[in-house]
């Protein structure tokens, strides 16, 4: 007969043994599994009573994981698509934001490391730093003061 397919609650655990994951993306990820309407539910209120699904947890992991390369903005792009409680979004927000022009100017630094020549190189520079996601005050003074910051 061969082996079962696993279980909805086997698929979740091995997708939260890779990362954390918030209920919405495990939702969206085993709903091609679910072959009795509701048991997806059910297997997903078991994990999050037990405290496998932790939305607390995908938050401080999103954030630790990615702050050191990207902007806040990115990162709240990135939190708002896992479904998370927009409060909680707001405040991590808020403490990345008191970090974010330091966290702008290291990655410059690891990119460029000093300051552009010309126009071109300005836009260049600007670009970088926008596609990660920071803000543009922050990107006009991490461009403008270099290693002045």
């Amino acid at each position: 007969m061969g082996f079962a397919a696993p279980s909805l609650k086997g698929r979740a655990l091995r997708l939260l043994s890779g990362r954390e994951h918030s209920r919405q993306e495990l939702e969206r990820k085993l709903s091609p599994y679910e072959e009795e309407p509701g048991s997806l539910a059910a297997a997903l209120d078991e994990l999050q009573a037990k405290g496998f699904i932790s939305e607390q947890r995908v938050l401080e992991s999103v954030v630790n994981r990615r702050s050191a390369k990207l902007g806040a903005a990115r990162i709240k792009h990135e939190l708002q698509g896992k479904g998370l409680d927009p409060q909680a979004v707001a405040e991590a927000m808020a403490d990345l934001r008191s970090t974010e022009l330091a966290r702008a100017h290291e990655v410059w630094r690891k990119k460029f490391g000093q300051p552009p020549e010309d126009a071109a190189q300005r836009a260049k520079q600007m670009r970088f730093l926008a596609s990660r996601g920071f803000a543009g005050d922050t990107i006009n003074r991490v461009v403008a003061g270099g290693d002045d910051d």
